[in-house]
């Protein structure tokens, strides 16, 4: 084992990208999905078809010539499972209201997003839930594209991606809360996910996955452990998880004890490359298997 080599295996790091960890997602719902939408003449629950005409559970919304909307829709509850900054990925198309002949001018191509955190599953059939007081606003979602009467007789669907996220959370899970006030739309697909960076081997430690802040912007601190036959130099050895689910700022070191010999350090590495490598495919594996399955 030559210095060069084993100085380049002292720095090695396992690199991947951020692992997001989802907590709900409606493509891969085989029944209803059961939210709670008020008034009645609000929101309805569909089976339609997405852009690859894949069945899919969708809510749809479209009183656009009726003045005052307020229509809300409720999530079932949903297991925050530690996390404390969430994302939600909403999949949606929405009617441009220009296409529409004679509709009022209170038509709208935007709707609400907000959340309500909470320690418990509340009785959402007989709950206020629909005033806004007890929820949080995310954002007012706009739609990139919209869709006309010609895109809709050809099939053509204009499908709008929006990503947003929220924290710090502390209690047991939540709901989201979807909020029309006058917009012909539909909700294709609702994912609901948390990131994490994933476990890794540095300078001869080990650290584990671990999840991000409460903001963007956090630096999560976790310490690693020697692999066997190392000990810590100087200082702790420590990585920062950063809002993305990357690690950065690597911070001390591991080296070789007393009168153990390099190779058997590298020995002990090698094999850590290889079960986080096999983990990292296992998991990618599960995650394209799920997705493969809604394609399909």
């Amino acid at each position: 084992m030559t210095v060069d080599l084993f100085a380049l295996l002292c720095v090695l790091v396992i690199t991947s990208s951020a692992m997001e960890e989802t907590l709900m997602d409606t493509r891969v719902a085989t029944a209803e999905l059961g939210w709670t939408a008020y008034p009645n003449s609000g929101w309805e629950e569909v089976s339609g078809y997405d852009e690859n005409l894949n069945t899919i559970r969708t809510y749809q919304v479209c009183n656009v010539f009726e003045p005052s909307q307020n229509n809300w829709l409720l999530t079932t509850f949903i297991d925050r499972r530690g996390a404390q900054r969430i994302y939600v990925e909403i999949r949606f198309t929405v009617r441009d209201c220009s296409s529409i002949p004679n509709v009022p001018g209170s038509c709208k191509e935007t709707f609400n997003l907000y959340y309500y955190e909470t320690d418990a599953v509340i009785a959402t059939k007989g709950t206020v839930f629909w005033m806004e007081a007890p929820y949080l606003k995310v954002d007012t979602i706009a739609a990139d594209e919209s869709f006309s009467q010609v895109d809709f007789g050809g099939r053509l669907m204009k499908v709008n991606t929006e990503v947003r996220s929220f924290g710090p959370l502390s209690k047991n899970g939540f709901y989201l809360a979807f909020q029309d006030y006058g917009a012909c739309m539909s909700l294709l697909s609702v994912r609901v996910f948390y990131k994490k960076c994933p476990s890794v081997v540095q300078n001869f430690a080990v650290f584990p996955e671990t999840m991000t802040g409460a903001e963007s912007t956090s630096l999560v601190i976790a310490r690693g452990t020697c692999i066997a036959n190392s000990e810590e130099v100087d200082v702790p050895i420590k990585l920062y998880c950063n809002g993305d689910g990357e690690w950065m700022v690597p911070i001390g070191s591991c080296t070789c004890k007393a009168g153990v010999m390099a190779e058997l350090i590298v020995f002990h590495v090698l094999q850590l490359m290889i079960h986080h490598t096999f983990s990292l495919i296992t998991s990618t594996s599960r995650e394209l298997k799920r997705y493969i399955s809604i394609e399909l």
